[in-house]
């Protein structure tokens, strides 16, 4: 039996006992709490929480019991939000810019190229190998970043043989001419950039951190995969969509904002949902299930959405803007050409004569008047120093805390509530070399 039947079973012997109804719902917001390891800041958001946390079940309750849906809701972690709360977080597609006349054109886009009309029945390239893990935006609206690296991911696969979890950091921090970061992009754009930078990074060397920074400009020639440009699908023709996604994976704009939507856990989506474009995914493949076509999304929102992060969408619904507007904006990466040879890494200058390996960080060690002496190296790239000059932390652990030895990482966390999360203990720097030593002849 699937966990939102039983969830629906559960809901309807609370409703039968009325007299115990607030403290079963109490303890089932508990349950659900320590399932999803959220706090609150104080007892009045809790009871916020509880409160938007009822609305939502009664609301997932109504849908699970209606007859002929062909998709179940569920708790999943965004239960505790109202619709509004969870659009502003989880949402990006380019701000304002709705049709795919409004991007693409940039010198990276060409014109669709006709596939072969035969398409197999189904097709779907996670079970080809095409297709990473699936990955967590946070609430950052860099959707657009997700869906672009996705489909460059897949296409490299396609013709490399080489599967590389691509970077959308560098994405958020570094394509910023026309895309505005966790503030909304669009896919096209992003194929541009990456067309005009010769390539992008990997996730593992400029790794996600849920929010914007600076552009890390020392790793723009860091290229492991490139792109020789990209295609828009003609909006509204989900025939040449279906050739598309039969030969790679395809970036999509949808309507993403439905309460149904945020809720979703299982099943052939249909909607209710409006054509205003406002989300992107990769369509990653398609199928059939009892005679319902449907399309397999990938979306960025974490495992614990869906189908352990996936959606079942309908597909040949009858409407050419197709279900969420998924047949509106759609477009792919083009590839043809192998990537570059991976650069010999550079070592890291501190300062005129000293150097430190490639990958590290210089630590001063010892300073007079302002100049620094003497050199220590950090193992971490883009590390931060602590003072007592023996040990750096992470950059995204930026807080040094000598009195135990580790790195903290300070802020807020969704609900607003002030963190400094432990990171390991401190790492040691190198060891003190002789400026001589350290000579570059």
């Amino acid at each position: 039996m699937h966990p939102s039947t039983i969830t629906s079973i559960f809901l309807l012997l609370l409703l039968a006992s009325a007299p115990f109804l607030s403290s079963a719902f109490s303890d089932l917001f508990e349950s659900w709490c320590r399932q999803h390891s959220k706090e609150y800041a104080s007892e009045a958001e809790k009871l916020t929480r509880f409160r938007i946390f009822e609305d939502n079940l009664a609301f997932v309750q109504s849908h699970n019991t209606a007859a002929n849906s062909t998709y179940t809701l569920s708790l999943n972690a965004f239960a505790d939000l109202t619709l509004q709360e969870f659009r502003d977080a989880r949402l990006g597609l380019g701000r304002g810019l709705g049709s795919s006349d409004s991007a693409g054109t940039g010198s990276g886009r060409t014109p669709f190229r006709l596939y072969s009309a035969t398409v197999p029945t189904s097709i779907d390239w996670r079970k080809k190998g095409a297709v990473t893990q699936i990955k967590d935006q946070g609430s950052c609206g860099a959707c657009w970043a997700f869906s672009t690296t996705g489909a460059v991911e897949g296409i490299n696969k396609i013709v490399t043989g080489s599967l590389m979890s691509l970077s959308e950091q560098e994405l958020v921090d570094c394509d910023r001419t026309y895309n505005t970061g966790c503030s909304g992009g669009l896919m096209d754009y992003a194929y541009d950039w990456i067309v005009q930078n010769h390539g992008i990074d990997t996730e593992n060397d400029y790794p996600y951190r849920t929010g914007e920074g600076t552009c890390h400009k020392n790793k723009l020639d860091h290229r492991a995969v490139t792109i020789d440009g990209y295609t828009d699908v003609p909006s509204k023709n989900e025939q040449l969509l279906l050739q598309a996604v039969a030969s790679q994976p395809v970036s999509a704009g949808i309507c993403g904002s439905e309460r149904s939507f945020q809720l979703y856990s299982n099943g052939i989506f249909t909607g209710p949902c409006s054509t205003s474009l406002d989300h992107a995914v990769l369509i990653v493949g398609y199928g059939s299930e009892n005679g319902v076509d449907y399309w397999i999304i990938k979306n960025s929102w974490g495992t614990k959405w869906g189908m352990n992060g996936y959606m079942h969408m309908l597909r040949n619904s009858g409407n050419s803007n197709g279900v969420c507007g998924i047949n509106m904006l759609a477009s792919y990466p083009i590839k043809t050409s192998p990537n570059p040879p991976s650069p010999t890494p550079a070592p890291t200058r501190c300062n005129l004569l000293t150097y430190c390996p490639a990958g590290n960080t210089c630590c001063c060690t010892r300073r007079f008047f302002g100049l620094c002496f003497s050199w220590s190296c950090c193992e971490l790239e883009s590390a931060v120093c602590c003072k007592d000059h023996r040990y750096c932390c992470p950059y995204d652990y930026p807080i040094c805390d000598s009195r135990t030895n580790r790195c903290f990482k300070g802020g807020k966390n969704s609900t607003g509530v002030a963190v400094a999360e432990r990171k390991n203990p401190f790492v040691k720097l190198g060891s003190w070399n002789p400026l001589l030593d350290q000579w570059v002849l």
